[in-house]
């Protein structure tokens, strides 16, 4: 196969790969920081504490993560054909990767939460926050670059995730790989979906590093969150005021 004969099936074939880790990455991100706040909210001795939510969904995010994701493909095709229509292709490649990669996700939430110094959290006790404003306020904004390096570490998953629905239906370049690569022996093929697949990582990986950088320099400082903190209890009150 010649260069100009690959090169419409590496294109047709990458923008399949990147529309499943876009949107597969997309709704893991929706899913994955409320499941992972909920889990540190819950945890023993946070604000939220309750051992039975927490056991529960630290297994449910276990049992998802244990998952390898080509049986897990496999077992989600009625539910995936239910849900989109198809159960190949990206379309239907997206279900199984969002199901797989929300548990995961969230585990990275989680720890990003615990990194954050536990005494901001109970100065915004003590300022009268409730646990709204601790969320929004003090654990994911001063999380953010962990979280952050935590999107960078799900993209990347989901790109070898993608690679592997591909070689079961599920297109992209996966599937470039496995039908010309493998079963029709097309080595020059196989290297460039291979050497594409590095590049599009290492990208994901320096983007994201620059990113974390760069939050982390600019990083809130923990008087500037107190003084937002002081000036949203300080609002409250006169709100109840005036709506009296």
């Amino acid at each position: 196969m010649t260069w100009n004969e690959m090169q419409p099936l590496l294109y047709d074939r990458t923008l399949d790969t990147l529309f499943m880790v876009w949107w597969s990455g997309f709704y893991a991100v929706l899913l994955g920081i409320p499941l992972g706040v909920l889990l540190h909210l819950t945890h023993r001795g946070a604000v939220l504490q309750n051992v039975v939510v927490n056991k529960v969904l630290g297994a449910i995010v276990n049992i998802g993560r244990s998952f390898p994701f080509l049986i897990l493909i496999v077992v989600l095709i009625p539910f995936t054909r239910f849900l989109v229509g198809v159960s190949i292709g990206p379309t239907g490649a997206v279900v199984p990767l969002v199901i797989a990669a929300v548990p995961f996700f969230a585990r990275l939430v989680e720890a990003a939460l615990r990194e954050v110094d536990h005494g901001l959290v109970e100065a915004a006790h003590a300022m009268g926050g409730g646990t709204w404003t601790i969320v929004f306020k003090v654990l994911l904004p001063q999380a953010l670059p962990a979280l952050i390096a935590g999107v960078t570490t799900l993209v990347i998953q989901l790109v070898g995730y993608s690679a592997i629905a591909g070689a079961v239906g599920g297109g992209g370049l996966g599937d470039l790989a496995y039908t010309y690569g493998y079963q029709q022996y097309e080595t020059p093929l196989m290297i460039a979906t291979v050497v594409e697949l590095i590049v599009l990582v290492t990208l994901v990986q320096v983007l994201g590093d620059r990113l974390v950088r760069w939050l982390a320099q600019r990083g809130t400082r923990a008087s500037s969150l107190r003084v937002g903190l002081r000036r949203t209890r300080d609002e409250e009150p006169a709100a109840v005021t005036e709506a009296a």
